[in-house]
């Protein structure tokens, strides 16, 4: 796996996710035709194959068992039932990145057979455009070529994080796997201000989604911390102080953490329902 243009990867499942790490890949970090796509929707091959030229088939076969890369892009609820028949895919070594939510690396291994060259990942949906972010965590059978292919794939797709232990997994999916909602959700908030105080719909959309792309680049690109970005255009008694005394009363910041704290046990739970062997 030196020679990223050659590595080959195969993809069970082919949905939005698979789809944009695809993007990313075709033609960079590996070759159409090194990228083998199962799903057992006929339409969603077709898709992939007229788009970026890769190969494809409904079920597991030879091309997965000749990969270097076995990307695990299913749901979780059906990622036991696939790794219980790829268990006999796997002589070839490869590794085994998942993308599925809530599967710990323990589990997934246990229903591989013991199977120990596992990175899991927690990506997010910007990724869809190439502006995601993964958390990723290595299990001690991943050998140090296996790592960089795994980061060389989901860089493909944004940046990537990499974290010591797998518990920090549900704090990653708090901050960043549900992150996107909770900008959702607060642009919701500001395009029902907007319309309320007189502006069209429209205009409430472009002023807030604007003000939030350039605020959160503003972030990226200053080494000062938010807090400062904050106090800088919060001058006392004006327009933005009323604002952000209005929000500090009514408990806005502590319920986004506590919101988070919640997203975060979630996970946890989830990791132990769907790790359960029962069907």
């Amino acid at each position: 796996m030196n020679e990223e243009s050659t590595m080959k990867i195969s993809f069970i499942g082919g949905g939005n996710m698979a789809t944009a790490l695809i993007a990313g890949l075709a033609g960079k970090v590996a070759q159409a035709a090194d990228i083998h796509v199962i799903d057992p929707n006929p339409d969603a091959l077709e898709k992939l194959r007229g788009q970026y030229g890769v190969s494809t088939a409904p079920e597991i076969g030879a091309p997965v068992a000749a990969s270097e890369v076995i990307v695990l892009a299913v749901k979780p609820q059906q990622m036991r039932e696939v790794a219980l028949r790829l268990q006999s895919q796997l002589e070839a070594r490869p590794l085994v990145l998942s993308i599925a939510a809530g599967i710990r690396a323990n589990d997934l291994s246990r229903w591989l057979g013991g199977y120990g060259a596992i990175v899991r990942t927690m990506p997010n949906t910007p990724a869809l455009i190439g502006q995601g972010i993964t958390g990723m965590v290595a299990m001690a059978g991943v050998s140090a070529a296996q790592k960089e292919a795994a980061d060389s794939i989901l860089r493909a797709v944004g940046k990537t994080v990499w974290l010591e232990s797998e518990d920090m997994i549900d704090p990653v999916t708090a901050v960043s796997g549900s992150g996107p909602a909770y900008v959702f959700f607060f642009l919701e908030a500001m395009q029902e201000a907007a319309v309320e105080m007189g502006l069209s719909l429209e205009q409430g959309r472009e002023l807030a989604i604007a003000t939030f792309t350039g605020a959160a680049q503003l972030a990226a690109q200053s080494e000062e911390p938010v807090e400062v970005l904050r106090q800088r255009v919060t001058s006392k008694g004006g327009t933005t102080y009323a604002a952000i005394t209005s929000m500090e009363q009514a408990g806005v910041k502590q319920a986004i953490v506590e919101a988070m704290k919640a997203a975060a046990a979630r996970g946890r739970e989830l990791g132990d329902e769907l790790g359960k062997d029962a069907v």
